[in-house]
């Protein structure tokens, strides 16, 4: 609900008052968290490793290019649409704003987040 904050991330730390500095700090954690957790997240085994497929029930996060990390949605996978090699390639997420159709590459599987796992 706030005006976004100006672009601190290449601006030298000796200009910077402390309110700017902890908010240069932030910035650079969001950036990190997005350039290295997610795409970690995101492993491509080039296809020689057969990896866990994404399964309905799946607790996924939607990487948004336009918004930043803390403004990605949750969700759910309700339904996966396979193409005609039989792999899917598109999965419908059920979040808070409703049902949105993504492709799996544009989807973050999020670990040990499935319901089995949850209730142990």
């Amino acid at each position: 609900m706030s005006l976004p904050a100006p672009d601190l991330r290449d601006v030298s730390t000796t200009r910077l008052d402390r309110f700017r500095r902890i908010e240069q700090v932030r910035q650079h954690f969001w950036q990190r968290w997005q350039t290295e957790y997610i795409t970690e997240l995101q492993q491509r085994s080039k296809w020689r490793v057969r990896c866990k497929d994404l399964q309905q029930g799946d607790l996924v996060i939607l990487k948004e290019d336009n918004l930043p990390p803390l403004l990605w949605r949750l969700g759910r996978v309700t339904t996966l649409h396979p193409g005609s090699d039989g792999v899917p390639r598109v999965a419908d997420i059920a979040t808070s704003r409703g049902v949105v159709r993504r492709a799996l590459n544009r989807i973050c599987l999020l670990h040990d987040a499935s319901p089995e796992n949850l209730e142990s």
